[in-house]
């Protein structure tokens, strides 16, 4: 039986390794602009009718009580459109260029990036899957800072080595979630090397920390590494503009402060964290991935 169903597992990830392959092909043929207007318009036609959408409409729910039901739709619309246009523009990750005059992507808040060379710890980056979270480790790996990202494997394997592939154009080391991860993150900081992080998901051995009025199980990497090497935490943000373009905008760095209590200073500079994503979102509640099982059930 564990044979079985150890063989049906493989089939699976063979079968959506192929269509992933097939799907990032096609729109590699594609002009950028097309590509993620035909991926962001599929997606907005398909994704609301499946039943993860379910999972969307409660968590705004939770979330933005204020909001009527009208209101959800719209914005659900917006996050599968959002997310149809980021897998479409995946393959043409290559082709985007941070600091190219009349580019893709433009960067504000770029006096907030610390230089080579600055004297002090290296910098902490955080973000969110939110706009096209990809072009802030691209924007970031184009200064010339080498990067150590850490990321969440996909479930499939076949897919993730695709997307690893993709990605490698960044130049950036890329680490997987775990204990290499945190190996990985502590040799780069002793090293000099800024780590940046995706700092949205749940994570079911994390602490406790509000998010939205809400307890949210949040991992507490981010701030246990800020405070044993006193590094600056930077907020990162990817704004989505028309036609495949971005706004990455860099803020100052968060205020902390170290008193000992390992404890409480993690849960003080994790709520930080989480009120400035909670701003973000509030901003533009359809560049947020609301899929995600952030919240207890």
């Amino acid at each position: 039986m564990a044979d079985r169903r150890s063989f049906r597992a493989r089939a699976v990830h063979l079968i959506e390794g192929i269509g992933a392959f097939l799907m990032f092909g096609f729109f590699g043929l594609l002009p950028v602009a097309w590509a993620s207007w035909l991926g962001g318009s599929c997606a907005r036609i398909i994704g609301p009718r499946l039943r993860i959408s379910r999972r969307a409409r409660r968590n705004l729910k939770l979330a933005m009580p204020e909001l009527d039901d009208a209101a959800i739709e719209r914005i659900l619309r917006g996050v599968w459109d959002n997310l149809g246009r980021v897998v479409a523009e995946f393959p043409h990750l290559r082709k985007f260029n941070a600091y190219e005059p009349g580019g893709r992507i433009e960067i504000v808040g770029q006096e907030n990036v610390p230089r080579l060379g600055d004297p002090g710890p290296p910098a902490l980056f955080f973000s969110a899957h939110y706009g096209n979270w990809e072009m802030a480790q691209l924007a970031g790996a184009q200064t010339g800072l080498r990067i150590t990202q850490i990321y969440r494997a996909a479930n499939n394997p076949i897919v993730d080595r695709l997307i690893n592939q993709v990605r490698s154009v960044t130049g950036s080391e890329l680490v997987p979630k775990g204990a290499a991860a945190a190996r990985s993150a502590l040799a780069a900081l002793h090293e000099g090397r800024p780590i940046a992080m995706l700092v949205d998901q749940k994570l079911n051995d994390g602490i406790a920390v509000p998010f939205f009025g809400r307890d949210a199980m949040t991992a507490p990497a981010l701030a246990r590494l800020a405070l044993r090497f006193g590094s600056p935490v930077l907020p990162v943000r990817v704004e989505r503009l028309p036609r495949a373009r971005f706004r990455v905008v860099v803020e100052p760095p968060i205020r902390y402060q170290r008193s000992g209590d390992a404890a409480r200073d993690t849960l003080a500079l994790m709520t930080q964290v989480n009120q400035v994503l909670e701003r973000w979102i509030r901003a533009k509640p359809d560049h947020w991935f609301w899929l995600h099982r952030r919240w207890p059930d």
